[in-house]
């Protein structure tokens, strides 16, 4: 539950800083509430909510309960492919101008669709092997 609250906050966050970069003085007029931002403050919140997002899900990964749930601990293996997405994507965001599209980006950009197709068939494995 955490993990998909702060991933969630993670892409809003995101969205909100390419509105506001994107539209620049036209931000304010499109949506109120960007008068009350700043690229540097939406720039801290997001690394706040990476770090924590990325630290949520590795403590899922090897907390007792999933270890005894999947059967082994196997799951920590995930991790890199996390990285990696939440890594691309902030480039995506930061230096392709992408994030005002989170779906549109998943589903676009063949880098981040081939670590998405990574971690599923690594989480099959490790679930149907037991890691």
């Amino acid at each position: 539950m955490i993990c998909t609250i702060l991933l969630a906050l993670f892409l809003v966050l995101s969205k909100r800083r390419q509105e506001l970069v994107g539209l620049e003085e036209g931000a304010v007029a499109h949506r109120p509430i960007l008068g009350e931002y700043s690229s540097y403050l939406l720039d801290q919140m997001i690394a706040v909510v990476t770090a924590s997002t990325v630290m949520s899900y590795a403590l899922y990964t090897i907390s007792e309960r999933t270890v005894q749930e999947v059967g082994s601990n196997g799951l920590m293996y995930t991790i890199p492919f996390v990285l990696y997405g939440i890594f691309r994507y902030l480039y995506l965001v930061h230096q392709k101008n992408q994030g005002a599209a989170p779906d549109r980006v998943l589903l676009t950009d063949l880098p981040l669709l081939i670590n998405v197709l990574l971690y599923t068939v690594t989480v099959i494995a490790i679930l149907h092997f037991g890691g």
